[in-house]
């Protein structure tokens, strides 16, 4: 993968671990980390080599939001479809793209996560935070509601009163708090941070990745369906992931839990052939 200026990536053993790369920005997100941001998620997409994608933050911060100089003020004095073209790219990757990317997210929350930082956070199937990192919306202490999909992304994750604390106190909170409120599947210590999540991404290495993928985008999508509907979808989608699943899944784990009596699928995976 080409050198990109604020975004770094390393793929190792199937895990593709992307750093956002402004840490004298505190990883703030700008109009060039963004649509640095679409080439990477769409190039991994491509890459059989790339089975999970981690995303994390250079430096003591996972991102402090959007770049309030570059992203705000300096495009609000550019044409209409500047603007356009530049908000395209920060909602295309921070939320179209993450919330239904065919290959399992995690998003490491090593430091600071503030303001447009959380709709990426939220957009990751999965997260874990360092206890000591911090997260706020700041937004009100400097007269604006959160912006984009900030509030909308918070609605879909955590409860409605944790969500209305801390958008209209702009207090911080930590990552034991994160997890409590469910924003974080769990927090542990900054020093193990990476060791868990590596632990994480190579549990869903040894997934069937075509059933993952059905699971997961069945699992989101169903969310805003009516229940008749979702039925119909969810019955689509495990006739779909039976269709592409070459190594037959299904069959081979019913075959070792049915036939050979070698697995208890409630606590194993199947031996994938």
């Amino acid at each position: 993968m080409k050198p990109r200026e604020t975004v770094r990536v390393s793929l190792e053993e199937g895990i593709a671990w992307v750093e956002l790369n402004r840490p004298e920005k505190r990883n703030a997100m700008n109009p060039t980390l963004n649509a640095e941001m679409v080439d990477v998620l769409l190039e991994l997409d491509a890459d059989d080599d790339c089975g999970v994608v981690v995303l994390t933050g250079a430096g003591d911060a996972f991102s402090a939001g959007m770049d309030l100089k570059e992203y705000f003020r300096d495009v609000d004095a550019q044409p209409e479809h500047v603007q356009r073209r530049v908000r395209r790219d920060a909602n295309y990757w921070q939320w179209r793209l993450l919330r239904t990317y065919a290959k399992p997210t995690i998003a490491m929350v090593n430091g600071w996560c503030f303001g447009g930082g959380f709709t990426p956070l939220c957009a990751c199937d999965l997260a874990v935070a360092a206890d000591e990192a911090t997260f706020g919306l700041s937004e009100i202490n400097w007269g604006i509601p959160p912006g984009s999909l900030v509030s909308r992304g918070l609605a879909e994750t955590i409860g409605i009163r944790d969500a209305l604390l801390y958008v209209m106190t702009g207090r911080t909170f930590d990552g034991r708090r994160a997890a409590e409120m469910g924003l974080v599947n769990w927090s542990v210590p900054r020093e193990r941070l990476r060791k868990e999540v590596e632990s994480l991404a190579r549990e869903l290495l040894e997934k069937n990745p075509v059933v993952l993928r059905a699971a997961k985008l069945g699992f989101k999508h169903a969310q805003t369906m009516s229940w008749d509907t979702a039925e119909d979808y969810l019955y689509a989608k495990l006739e779909q992931s039976q269709f592409l699943d070459a190594e037959r899944g299904r069959e081979q784990g019913l075959a070792q839990f049915l036939d050979e009596k070698s697995i208890r699928p409630g606590l194993e995976t199947y031996r994938r052939s």
